[in-house]
């Protein structure tokens, strides 16, 4: 998820996955990323259809000579999906299915696995959730990440879930899960949701990410005081809100949105980890009270100063490449007091593209104590 970090699928026990395939990288596929077309130059073409000739051409002379290449014995026929499964003990609790284009979830027979815990069913083309309701009472973890469902059903009788993640699908609505409340994992990443609806009575929620959707508006999270970890990167927000009860979030991700000012963060004093990176930023402001931020991104925003750091007594890690930053005496003047600050990033901004050469000098001047300018450590390492 977020699409954080979680990947139920990289713990298993019970994997079946064809020889040399390698799975997807999680992360939203965005406009500069693959866009689902095989190219091939006309040469391969050319030779391809030249081998298609030629195999041709062989059948032919296969037949002259007095046989015909299909008298040969036919090849083994498997049944779609029902055979998977075969070898595996009926006391497994952790299942694996990925990328074996699977399209029906009963030919699996999965209700013969009384014990099973964990269910990844990742990268087929499950279009409907139809999982035994012999499952209900020990399924505690299922992926259904990047498949083809356009609908939430199915999930009746799935009360022990803690773990669901429906990323990667043709979701427009979350509905049908609100009594799920064991529920601590949800993902929905790279959908087309544009309302957060319909998660209200799923107050153990730690962590619910909901990159890369059509969301405008941050609402209906209000009794989700568990939450810690809230995910929205690559959506259409102006705005910072509806967050006030979330007393106990600790990261807050929101780049790639529509944002030019920070607020409404007050109440999240547990706040640590803030990414609003790839917004409409001008200025740091609003985070006065989030005394316990450790890290701050604020990359790819017109953001000019660096005035508005000046409670952040823990701050380790500021990322503001990209920017509009172009005084080594600010950075000197908002920075130096803080002592805990290991890593800085400020390459694409005037620091570094005016005087290139004497960019990482000036910034260890300025900043002794840092172990870590962009991506290169510092020789005190």
């Amino acid at each position: 998820m977020s699409s954080s970090e979680h990947d139920p699928a990289t713990t298993s026990t019970a994997t079946t996955q064809p020889p040399g395939e390698e799975r997807k990288d999680s992360k939203p596929r965005d406009s500069k990323g693959w866009d689902g077309k095989l190219r091939l130059d006309k040469k391969v073409l050319s030779n391809e259809r030249d081998d298609d000739a030629e195999a041709h051409s062989e059948a032919e002379e296969s037949e002259e000579e007095g046989f015909k290449v299909e008298d040969g014995p036919a090849p083994e026929q498997i049944g779609a999906d029902e055979d998977l499964l075969e070898d595996v003990d009926e006391d497994e609790e952790d299942i694996d299915l990925v990328h074996l284009r699977i399209s029906s979830i009963p030919s699996l027979k999965l209700e013969r696995f009384k014990k099973l815990k964990r269910l990844c069913l990742r990268q087929n083309q499950i279009v409907y959730v139809e999982i035994p309701e012999e499952l209900g009472p020990t399924l505690e973890e299922l992926d259904l990440y990047d498949n083809q469902i356009s609908h939430i059903k199915g999930f009746d009788t799935l009360t022990e879930l803690t773990s669901l993640d429906l990323s990667f699908n043709n979701l427009k609505h979350i509905k049908r899960l609100n009594h799920l409340s064991k529920l601590t994992e949800l993902y929905f990443v790279q959908n087309k949701i544009s309302t957060i609806e319909g998660v209200d009575n799923l107050t153990n929620l730690k962590s619910i990410e909901l990159g890369a959707n059509r969301i405008r508006t941050i609402e209906n999270l209000e009794t989700l005081t568990s939450l810690e970890q809230l995910w929205l990167g690559k959506n259409k927000i102006t705005e910072i809100s509806g967050l006030s009860t979330l007393t106990n979030l600790k990261l807050l991700s929101i780049q790639s949105n529509r944002l030019t000012s920070i607020t409404g963060l007050e109440n999240l004093v547990n706040l640590e980890d803030l990414h609003v990176s790839h917004n409409l930023l001008t200025s740091i402001s609003g985070l006065e009270k989030n005394t316990k931020l450790r890290t701050v991104d604020i990359s790819n925003n017109p953001i000019e100063h660096l005035s508005g750091l000046e409670t952040l007594v823990q701050l380790q890690e500021l990322w503001a490449s990209y920017c509009k930053l172009s005084s080594f005496d600010e950075v000197e003047k908002q920075l130096k007091d803080k002592k805990g600050l290991q890593t800085v990033y400020f390459e694409g901004n005037p620091l570094q593209k005016n005087a290139p050469a004497m960019y990482r000098k000036k910034v260890m001047l300025a900043l002794p104590h840092i172990i870590q300018i962009d991506a290169t450590f510092t020789q005190q390492v």
